[in-house]
């Protein structure tokens, strides 16, 4: 059982500006320290940023509006914690405490997500998609639900009916859709929003790699500080995570699917 959702579904707009946000950040700083929460909707973006990058509020907005359209922007800068900044101030350590869960995909989830990416390139609006052994439910915007009986014979789909989605009818918020972005490997931390010293990035990314190149589920925890996780320097698990995050073009582009 699965659920996916497409990169314009609301609470991914707000992954992806926050993801955005932290492409910017990289821009000025090679190992900048940012950390962003998001709320969209009904034609307003709320975003709060604490970071130690100095960002141009109008490539913010500028951001935003690509992604979201032309909403209100409310943007709150911060400066990062002093205790949190002097953590990094000797290398990298883990920024935060969490236990992470990697496993490997299933054959279910890359069926979905296949499917996912086939009705998106379609119909690039807000969707929905849940597969349960035979059992497969389309919700999708902006499309005609015939032609998707059609193209998808068996499903359930659009059960009530074809309608308009999007942030003027919803709204979204960073980190909300960490189970279509992660499928089985859900545990407590955010993947978007963050820097790579951050282990809710990080360290997500490195288990999550490491299951899919051993087939088995890779369990791991930290504690705030650390400088070794799974037996490595903190700063191979950070370099591992980069090289992945430049692999798939960049932060927004992550959060635009996720993992799977």
């Amino acid at each position: 059982m699965f659920e996916k959702v497409n990169p314009n579904h609301p609470d991914k707009i707000a992954d992806r500006i926050a993801g955005a946000i932290v492409d910017l950040a990289y821009e000025i700083e090679e190992s900048p320290k940012i950390a962003i929460e998001v709320l969209v909707g009904h034609n307003t973006s709320h975003v709060i940023i604490e970071t130690s990058a100095p960002l141009d509020r109008a490539k913010i907005g500028a951001a935003i509006h690509r992604i979201a359209g032309r909403t209100a922007c409310i943007i709150t800068v911060c400066p990062q914690d002093k205790h949190l900044a002097e953590n990094q101030s000797e290398g990298f350590r883990c920024g935060d405490n969490g236990i992470f869960l990697g496993t490997p995909v299933t054959d279910e989830q890359r069926k979905l997500s296949k499917i996912a990416h086939e009705i998106y390139t379609k119909y690039p609006y807000d969707g929905k998609y849940i597969i349960d052994g035979d059992r497969l439910i389309i919700c999708q915007s902006n499309a005609n639900t015939e032609e998707l009986k059609t193209l998808y014979p068996g499903a359930v789909i659009n059960p009530l009916g074809d309608w308009v989605g999007g942030i003027n009818v919803d709204t979204g918020a960073v980190n909300r859709k960490l189970g279509s972005d992660m499928a089985d490997s859900v545990t407590g931390g955010g993947l978007h929003g963050k820097d790579l010293s951050k282990a809710d990035v990080s360290v997500n990314i490195y288990a999550w790699l490491k299951a899919q190149e051993t087939g088995k589920p890779v369990k791991l925890c930290c504690a705030i500080g650390d400088d070794t996780v799974d037996g490595k320097p903190y700063s191979e698990i950070v370099s591992a995570a980069r090289d992945y995050i430049r692999s798939v073009g960049g932060f927004e582009k992550f959060a635009e699917w996720g993992f799977v």
